[in-house]
């Protein structure tokens, strides 16, 4: 069914939904990576606790617990993935939402070619050339939606999914060295043979490095350069504030007027859905935009 789908695609949106199927792969990537992680740390803990070593067994239960954190936190950047996949897939319905008013054009156009080369004097052409005229208009104001929500979106996407590769990177860093700090509280003092090694003392220091790695997690903020965006100054319509109310000349000659807003473009009409987001603090606006429902 997705291949299915996919071939559906008009031709302008098929390279993005590409990208965006490609993502939701590396997203389960990501979430299999989570599992398997807490798994893990789950084994490692029952492995300790059967080595009959009250070092290992504590130190081991206290690693499988940072283990387990590390493997939430790819979980987490797998949910981040998903909002900016969805940000991405605005830009794609507004591409495939844009492709009809272009191919329509370009029919048009190659119906009044092949007729000037056929029949020159045929009254049709006169009639094309009127058509022609609105489906550019039309075009020109699809084509400046297209370009203006891509730019917006596309910086708002990545604005999330760097933000979120930086959240996991710094939150992971903080694991690891409370990890390591587990670690040098182990005595790997060689023994004889038939020597007994020491209770183990550091107890109360293990149960501390988890305390540590607690708090510094609930206190973690981003610290992040602000993505500058100029997507405020965007209408409803996809277009300039102060384009919202003017409306487009569809022909000097003929007087005749496109509206900005509400064209059919032979594709559903641009439609509003809320922007999707919000992680740690990813700095760009989201605005309303075109989003027609494709499920990837």
């Amino acid at each position: 069914m997705a291949s299915l789908r996919g071939m559906q695609q008009p031709e302008l949106s098929k390279k993005l939904f590409k990208i965006i199927k490609s993502e939701n792969h590396a997203i389960g990537a990501y979430e299999a990576a989570s599992r398997e992680r807490i798994s893990i740390a789950s084994q490692l803990s029952d492995w300790g606790e059967a080595t009959g070593d009250d070092s290992i067994s504590d130190l081991s239960d206290k690693l499988g617990v940072l283990l387990s954190e590390l493997g939430e936190q790819e979980d987490a950047f797998a949910q981040n993935l998903e909002d900016y996949r969805t940000i991405l897939k605005q830009i794609r319905n507004t591409e495939s939402s844009v492709h009809p008013s272009r191919e329509h054009k370009g029919k048009i156009s190659d119906e009044i070619a092949k007729l000037k080369y056929k029949e020159p004097q045929n009254p049709k052409i006169v009639q094309l050339e009127q058509e022609l005229v609105r489906a550019e208009a039309q075009n020109l104001v699809a084509e400046a939606q297209l370009t203006n929500i891509t730019r917006q979106k596309l910086k708002e996407a990545y604005d999330i999914h760097f933000a979120a590769t930086i959240e996991r990177a710094e939150k992971q860093i903080m694991l690891a060295r409370h990890g390591r700090r587990l670690l040098n509280l182990l005595d790997d003092t060689p023994v004889v043979p038939g020597a007994t090694r020491p209770p183990f003392e550091h107890a109360a220091q293990a149960r501390q490095v988890l305390v540590d790695a607690e708090e510094d997690l609930r206190e973690w903020t981003p610290n992040l350069e602000p993505i500058t965006s100029s997507g405020h100054a965007i209408g409803s319509n996809l277009m300039p504030h102060q384009a919202e109310t003017a409306t487009t000349n569809v022909s000097a000659q003929e007087g005749q007027q496109t509206s900005v807003t509400g064209e059919d473009r032979n594709s559903g009409n641009l439609s509003e859905t809320p922007a999707h987001r919000n992680v740690s603090d990813s700095s760009t606006t989201a605005q309303p935009e075109a989003t027609p429902s494709y499920q990837t």
